[in-house]
């Protein structure tokens, strides 16, 4: 066991293990005050059955996100973490707020459900402990996602639970002492360290799903000074929760956390009201576990209370729905065997991969560092991949079916923010039921491969920019001399050169955006000075201004296509985007285009869907030699399915009509064609992504 991630849940398994207790101890405490010949049968049901609701709620939290998919772990993981942080944080003030009148409100409660019978005393036992329970199952388990560790945590919990039983059972004897107040004080004092980290971890959690912005906008990045896997750096991580790598907003947001916290804590608290007469002095919670002396008497009649058996039976009720909602989820499979089942640490890559035999089965990989892990069973010489798992998170599984031939293997485990690992090369031989098998394997791209098809690419821009530059000067010579209808015509022209650069995404930065921006998002949209570019020019060119008020706008775009043809030798065109592009032109197009939102009164949307198309037919062409040698027969599906996307665009083009106003038969068949495009395209990415070493 790993003390460094241990020792939060250890703190939170005492500190709640304790609180729990001390519940228990003052519920029996009540019963025996107030009714001494009663059975406290019915406190140990409920208190059971709230253990059992806090398990089954534990258990389908780790197996629901275990089979995720990368994005959506990141979304689950970082929404529960920001909820354990809210419900630990109310937890420990309302400890230190009603600690002194928890036992009187505790009686209360017993002596009401008393005059009920054991069905509401086995239910205000549930409702008293249960809220402890599901809080620590959500803490313990946001906590070991936050440490990447699938054993010490949870070893540290229990830990925690067995010592707060110990000291539950001391107080129980009269043999221990303990200022409660004291001990709440400093363990909520570490708690808000501890929970402020797992607040750092949640916001980069949403950050990585995309939900908060400002990812890649890093306060430090300590990757090479301190390095994971040394005992010192588990030890610092393992008990702040805090990353050698945070963004600023993960900052930020552990920094308010803390101060606001730890300011509100150690707050001098007003005087408590003077406790009621029948309510014991400050020293409750002591005062009622020292009340626990002798035993409850049988039941009297020897018969079952058929209440209590009825709150018996739903002590099945969780289990029952955690295991329905595993088994729907999915998760309802037995255990694979040792050889089919391989696991990531932060100092191995499966390691625990025995000899594989010839043929098909299917793994179950689990990623047990603090990491997330790009994993790949590759062919040793070559390193061919066979398959491969993209971002399994810490602490999650996943299955990976592979079917082997005969030949030599080995893992390769791509650690996000350490030193990549590889495992042991493994020999499979011939299967003599199947002589002829063969492995399906991916050959892995190059960046020596890649860099010609860069070059070629930043040709081709350059030639686009070089005409487009000679059309925005023509464009601005048209409303110099006001000449709207060439000025329209000029404007089209340009504009489909632009888009047949390919700039999805907003590929140039500002640059692009100063030539092509649009308006939404601007305080003042049309009319906002931080509208510029080509779209300016539409809105005024097709709403009837004067040709005179756009002068000024057409110099600016002008000026920006400079500026753009000035930075082009600047811009680090990375081989994996251009792999991305021809995914990305088609879904601009889709999102933007075929929506109408970059229509400022040309109706020209059709036309500049086809500029769109070209773009995307010039990269995939660059593209076509490296995929042919993987797909053969994609880059034929991919020209089809071009030629009938530019067929109905063409169909577009012949209503003469917008897009916003075409017919519903030409829109339906243009959605179509574009959308099985961008379907057809999509595994561009995946077949030529340049893999990290």
């Amino acid at each position: 066991m790993t003390w460094s991630l241990a020792f939060p849940n250890l703190l939170v398994g005492l500190r709640e293990g304790l609180e729990a207790g001390l519940i228990v101890t003052i519920l029996i405490g009540a019963v025996r005050r107030l009714a001494p010949g009663r059975s406290l049968a019915s406190v140990w049901l409920g208190v059971v059955a709230a253990a059992v609701l806090s398990l089954s709620f534990g258990a389908v939290l780790t197996f629901t996100r275990a089979e995720l998919s990368p994005h959506a772990q990141e979304l689950f993981g970082g929404t529960t973490s920001l909820i354990a942080v809210a419900l630990v944080t109310s937890m420990i003030f309302w400890m230190r707020r009603t600690a002194r009148a928890l036992s009187g409100e505790l009686r209360e409660q017993v002596g009401r459900a008393l005059t009920a019978g054991g069905l509401a005393l086995a239910v205000t036992a549930f409702v008293a402990v249960a809220r402890e329970g599901l809080e620590t199952a959500l803490f313990v388990w946001t906590n070991a996602q936050a440490a990447g560790s699938s054993g010490s945590p949870l070893a540290g919990a229990l830990l925690g639970l067995v010592l707060a039983s110990g000291l539950c059972v001391g107080l129980y004897r009269r043999v221990l002492r303990v200022n409660l107040a004291r001990f709440f004080t400093v363990t909520g004092a570490v708690l808000i360290v501890i929970v402020a980290g797992v607040l750092a971890y949640g916001i980069t959690d949403l950050q990585e799903a995309g939900v908060l912005p400002g990812l890649d906008r890093l306060a430090f990045d300590l990757s090479a000074q301190l390095p994971t896997g040394t005992w010192w750096s588990e030890t610092v991580r393992g008990i702040t929760n805090l990353d050698n790598r945070m963004s600023w907003l993960s900052v930020l947001g552990y920094l308010s956390y803390l101060l606001i916290t730890l300011v509100a804590f150690f707050r001098p608290s007003r005087p408590a009201a003077q406790a009621a007469p029948d309510q014991p002095a400050p020293k409750a919670a002591v005062a009622a576990a020292a009340e626990l002396a002798g035993s409850a008497p049988a039941n009297p009649s020897g018969r079952p209370d058929r209440r209590r058996l009825a709150v018996a039976a739903l002590l099945i009720v969780p289990v029952l729905v955690a295991a329905s909602w595993i088994w729907l989820d999915g998760r309802g499979t037995q255990p694979m065997a040792s050889d089919h089942r391989v696991t990531v640490t932060d100092q191995s890559c499966a390691a625990d991969w025995t000899e594989p035999t010839a043929g098909s089965r299917t793994y179950s990989v689990a990623n047990q560092s603090s990491h997330a892990v790009d994993i790949e069973l590759v062919v040793s010489s070559g390193q061919a991949i066979v398959a491969e798992i993209e971002v399994l998170g810490p602490g999650t599984d996943r299955e990976l079916p592979i079917t082997l031939g005969p030949g030599s293997y080995n893992w390769k485990c791509v650690y996000a923010g350490a030193s990549s690992r590889e495992s042991a090369s493994r020999t499979v031989h011939p299967a003599t039921d199947q002589p002829g098998l063969v492995t399906n394997t991916l050959r892995p791209v190059t960046a020596a491969e890649l860099a010609p098809v860069a070059a070629r690419y930043r040709t081709y821009v350059t030639g686009r920019l070089d005409l487009l530059d000679r059309q925005v000067n023509a464009l601005a010579a048209d409303l110099n001399r006001g000449d709207r209808a060439a000025a329209q015509q000029d404007w089209l022209a340009g504009h489909l050169t632009y888009h047949q650069l390919g700039a999805a995404y907003n590929a140039f930065g500002e640059a692009g955006a100063a030539v092509d921006g649009l308006a939404s998002g601007l305080p003042l949209g049309v009319r906002d000075p931080g509208f510029t570019g080509f779209h300016r020019i539409e809105s005024a060119l097709w709403s009837g201004s004067v040709t005179s008020g756009i002068v000024g706008p057409a110099r600016a775009l002008v000026s920006s296509v400079r500026a753009l043809r000035a930075q082009l030798p600047k811009f680090s065109f990375d081989p994996n985007d251009i792999t991305l592009r021809a995914h990305e032109i088609v879904e601009d197009t889709v999102r933007f285009v075929l929506t109408g939102q970059d229509d400022y009164g040309s109706g020209s949307g059709y036309r500049t869907a086809q500029a769109d198309l070209a773009g995307d037919r010039a990269v995939v062409d660059l593209l076509a030699p490296l995929l042919q040698q993987r797909s053969a027969n994609l880059v034929p599906a991919i020209h089809r399915d071009q030629a009938v996307a530019n067929a109905a665009l063409a169909r577009g083009v012949a209503t003469g009509a917008a897009v916003r106003h075409a017919d519903r038969v030409t829109r339906q068949a243009v959605n179509a064609a574009i959308s099985q495009l961008a379907e057809t395209l999509a595994p561009i990415p995946d077949l030529l992504e340049l893999r990290n070493p």
